[in-house]
């Protein structure tokens, strides 16, 4: 199996070096904090994860409406790079 793009969430894994993937896919790191490590009430702990889940669904749902089959491998590159950078303007969305 040979994935076309590969995304990595841990934060850790910006440091660090990714494996080479089969068929050198389109690949972007989408750092995200660990919820696991929140600390705080329960509600506080329950907001990280909220925040994280709505983070990487609004970075998805830009993924999904690019116009793929129109775009070559580095502009493909580029958008999953802006994507990456793409502030998240809906932490309340999670909420």
């Amino acid at each position: 199996l040979r994935p076309d793009f590969v995304f990595t969430v841990c934060a850790r894994a910006a440091n660090e070096d990714c494996p080479a993937w089969p068929g050198q896919p389109v690949t972007a790191h989408w750092g995200m904090p660990d919820p696991v490590k929140a600390t705080g009430t329960d509600a506080q702990k329950s907001l990280a994860f909220q925040q994280v889940y709505g983070a990487l669904l609004n970075r998805i749902r830009a993924f999904t409406a690019l116009p793929l089959e129109t775009l070559d491998r580095i502009s493909q590159q580029e958008a999953v790079d802006d994507i990456a950078r793409m502030e998240d303007t809906e932490k309340d969305h999670a909420e």
